[in-house]
């Protein structure tokens, strides 16, 4: 809890170090240098989950969604077996994220089925480190497959500076396709729509039930410049995460975002909900 409310941070990623690409490990270092990284991993690079637990707790945070991505030309491979064991330390607190990509697996829905056996209560699609457009029909099958099971996709919408990325595929337009064939599909927008595309997403936030806007990556306090008028309504459907370890704090940018919201017009009970009422609803977490 922090100040007595529910923190859901949606956008977690605890991976092992020496599966990170130096461009990574060059943007934690930059925008998270205040993280004490030295003291949650040990000598090998790896998560200690003791050190990791206490750390978020101490941040007021109840729910980490810990992210695995399959980009090795981007960010490298970080398979959802690398955090099984921290989500195993404190399964109340920590939950594995699946992680596809066409190019790498197949069958997908198999591949998806199996991840989630492992504990996953989402999965990432990653275009821009993947390489490829979300409504690709080779995703056709896991979308079916995360539809009938009620499994939120999360996708990544916003540009990625990493060397080898390819921004154009994290075009919200790109989804309308997978909207139309997959109606009960629940969508979350990763990063709002950061760089080119604010105003589509926030657009396909406030018209689809089913799509929601996270907002991890993006400064709170610039969320105003970002939306605009639309930032009231905005509250209903935004989740809040941080892309850590890329941050200066969960808690100073939950604060921020309280701020910015109230400031805004919203009140305490939109910024409940962003702050983590809505991940609960989505992502089927504990209150």
């Amino acid at each position: 809890m922090l100040d007595g409310r529910l923190l859901v941070d949606a956008h977690v990623h605890i991976a092992r170090l020496p599966t990170l690409s130096p461009d990574w490990r060059s943007w934690a270092r930059q925008f998270g240098a205040s993280t004490p990284m030295d003291d949650l991993f040990d000598a090998a690079g790896t998560p200690v989950p003791t050190a990791l637990d206490a750390y978020f707790d101490g941040q007021g945070v109840d729910h980490v969604l810990l992210f695995t991505e399959h980009s090795p030309k981007v960010t490298g491979t970080q398979p959802i077996e690398d955090v099984l064991g921290l989500a195993a330390a404190n399964p109340a607190r920590f939950h594995p994220v699946a992680n596809l990509n066409p190019h790498l697996h197949y069958p997908v829905a198999a591949e998806l089925a199996r991840q989630v056996g492992l504990g996953a209560i989402a999965v990432k699609i990653h275009p821009v480190h993947g390489g490829f457009e979300a409504r690709d029909r080779m995703l056709y099958p896991a979308y079916a497959w995360a539809e009938q099971h009620r499994l939120p996709v999360i996708v990544h919408c916003g540009t990625s500076t990493f060397a080898g990325s390819a921004n154009s595929y994290a075009d919200p337009a790109l989804l309308d396709e997978v909207f139309r064939d997959f109606p009960d599909l629940t969508v979350v927008l990763a990063h709002g729509g950061r760089g080119w595309w604010y105003d589509q997403a926030a657009f396909l936030a406030l018209m689809r039930p089913n799509v929601w806007l996270e907002v991890s990556g993006l400064p709170p306090q610039r969320l105003g410049d970002y939306y605009g008028t639309a930032l009231r309504r905005l509250a209903d459907k935004m989740i809040f995460g941080t892309d850590w370890p890329g941050v200066p704090g969960v808690d100073r940018n939950a604060r921020a975002l309280e701020k910015v919201l109230l400031d805004a017009g919203c009140t305490a009970d939109q910024v409940a909900a962003a702050w983590g009422g809505n991940a609960v609803r989505v992502f089927g977490l504990d209150g």
